[in-house]
């Protein structure tokens, strides 16, 4: 008996009640400072970035936004990832919690749950917006109506292209508007034909006939894919082909698949960060001793934040038809925090987070948050931004990309360093 009841009181049991002290005033004002501090924040950039009485210079733009990048990653690892873990990880919840390290192991999950998300969705927008209408490994042909004064030229791996007084040409629609392959041209003369009554006419002469051949046709290893007008003796596709309009057409979807994976990735990073923000606004709210200090450091923590996901949504080229979702995306910054702040101060009594359904929940959401931020940071914010951009080609490249990635240490490091507090 007395073994077991030693054993009963060495067993860790949750928190049943939380550290709040009172201090309602102060705890009121917090709602309406990092109301502020969030909103300046996330604002800013989006504000600067369309009205020109308070538009930056560039420079101003560049540091805000890496040290926002900088600021997103340390907070995935800093601010999540290591309080989920200690939350899963509680001595109190035991079980399964204390045999598996499960923050680290829903991270994972969420990351690559992220990733396959992302393979899913951008292969059905290139399906959806149709760019891909056939494999062509090589220059198509050219077939133009030509009288007998005319030539010939031709493809050595193609059908014959003709050119004379009355050519005419058409770009043809195929899925690579380059070739990289070097084809030999050759002029033969060929019979006259009636010519088509829908072509260009182009006054040509028999002597400059390859000049313009080897201009429409180029031998070099970036070649125009070029095809022929509706015809007889051609590659097409059941007639089908692109002119200069088909051709602002294939840019403009270009242009559409590049904008949808931009916005994906925007309401990915705020997802995940709204997420977080819930849970730092209900602990504030109940917080003891500690609530000055945590005031402060989460006041600062939703600015850098704010701003970390203000230049991300302000640099995104939102069409006409979606000219209010940056606003609607700041504003769902802004109020998620103070609103949650508002509702630990409402159940003060009842909302206990170190209670064994808190700590769960806390620890899960945060798991969830940080595969999501640290997916988002180090691939969209580090690799896109610094490999596959083009902001940091030409003879200054280099010197822009350290000096990014300087800006964007000194965010981590100062969103690291306030993670001692909170």
């Amino acid at each position: 008996m007395v073994d077991l009841i030693a054993r009963d009181d060495s067993v860790d049991t949750c928190q049943a009640s939380n550290d709040y002290n009172g201090h309602a005033g102060l705890r009121i004002l917090a709602v309406f400072i990092i109301l502020i501090s969030s909103g300046l924040g996330v604002y800013f950039p989006i504000l600067s970035s369309r009205y020109s009485f308070i538009r930056l210079p560039n420079w101003c733009f560049f540091i805000a936004k890496f040290f926002g990048s900088g600021v997103i990653v340390a907070t995935a690892f800093v601010h999540l990832l290591q309080p989920a873990a200690e939350a899963l990880g509680d001595e109190c919840l035991g079980g399964t919690f204390a045999e598996y390290p499960w923050a680290f192991g829903i991270c994972l999950m969420s990351l690559f749950l992220l990733f396959f998300t992302e393979i899913i969705t951008h292969y059905f927008v290139a399906k959806t917006l149709g760019h891909n209408h056939g494999d062509h490994g090589e220059v198509t042909s050219i077939d133009v109506d030509a009288p007998s004064s005319g030539f010939v030229i031709r493809n050595m791996d193609s059908d014959p292209v003709s050119f004379n007084n009355e050519a005419a040409y058409s770009i043809h629609n195929d899925k690579t508007p380059y070739t990289t392959r070097n084809e030999e041209i050759v002029a033969t003369p060929i019979k006259e034909k009636e010519p088509d009554s829908n072509v260009t006419n182009y006054d040509l002469e028999p002597g400059k006939t390859e000049s313009l051949a080897n201009e429409l046709v180029p031998t070099s290893s970036h070649a125009t894919n070029l095809a022929s007008v509706p015809g007889k003796d051609h590659y097409s596709h059941e007639n089908d082909h692109q002119d200069v309009s088909q051709l602002a057409t294939r840019i403009e979807e270009e242009d559409k698949e590049q904008y949808l994976n931009q916005i994906l990735a925007v309401f990915i990073l705020e997802f995940g960060i709204i997420f977080h923000s819930v849970f730092v606004g209900l602990s504030l709210s109940v917080a003891g001793e500690e609530f000055e200090t945590l005031f402060i450091v989460l006041t600062f923590h939703q600015m850098f934040e704010g701003l970390g996901l203000g230049t991300r949504v302000a640099e995104t080229n939102w069409p006409e038809s979606k000219k209010y979702t940056p606003w609607l995306m700041g504003l769902a910054f802004t109020l998620t925090s103070p609103i949650a702040v508002a509702v630990g101060i409402g159940v003060r009594h009842s909302w206990i987070p170190g209670s064994r359904r808190a700590l769960i929940a806390n620890g899960v959401f945060d798991s969830i948050s940080s595969g999501i931020l640290i997916y988002t940071g180090l691939v969209e914010l580090m690799a896109h931004e610094f490999l596959y951009s083009n902001q940091f080609k030409g003879p200054d490249g280099l010197k822009k990309m350290l000096s990014a990635y300087l800006i964007m240490c000194c965010g981590a490091a100062l969103m690291a360093l306030l993670g001692k507090w909170a």
